[in-house]
């Protein structure tokens, strides 16, 4: 038994890693990447018009983790479906994700609601290069509204 026990701690994975998918799936959209933003400015706004300490506390907590959701959906994105070729039709691509991913951390740290009006600027453009890209064609099933 305890020789059991020490073989399988031995042979235990030391790091466990998580994914979007497992398959992969093939499913990228930066709306889930905009969605989380998109919390972060409305948090950031109920943040300012609220004195209540542990209320801003919470929101500020909320915001961080919905603001690392946003980094997650832009990282596997970028990993995941972008491919060299794309960078023909979309010359700037890993400054763009550079500069989102980097205002994604701002966001994080901040609370001025132009901090996070300007990641969902820069998350449009990241929509915009999805989009020149095939991304809505290569990724969505038939049939969803664009």
């Amino acid at each position: 038994m305890f020789l059991t026990n020490a073989v399988l701690r031995l042979l235990a994975p030391r790091l466990s890693v998580r994914a979007h998918c497992d398959l992969p799936c093939g499913v990228y959209d930066p709306e889930q990447a905009r969605i989380e933003a998109e919390s972060c400015y409305k948090i950031i706004e109920k943040y300012a018009a609220n004195n209540d300490p542990a209320y801003r506390t919470r929101a500020l907590a909320i915001k961080e983790e919905r603001a690392e959701f946003a980094k997650h959906h832009l990282d596997v994105l970028w990993h995941d479906y972008f491919k060299p070729e794309h960078l023909d039709k979309v010359p700037n691509l890993h400054d763009l994700f550079w500069q989102t991913t980097k205002q994604v951390s701002k966001v994080k740290a901040s609370t001025d609601l132009a901090d996070a009006k300007r990641l969902l600027e820069l998350i449009d453009e990241v929509d915009a290069a999805w989009k020149t890209t095939g991304g809505p064609e290569k990724t969505r099933v038939a049939g969803r509204p664009a």
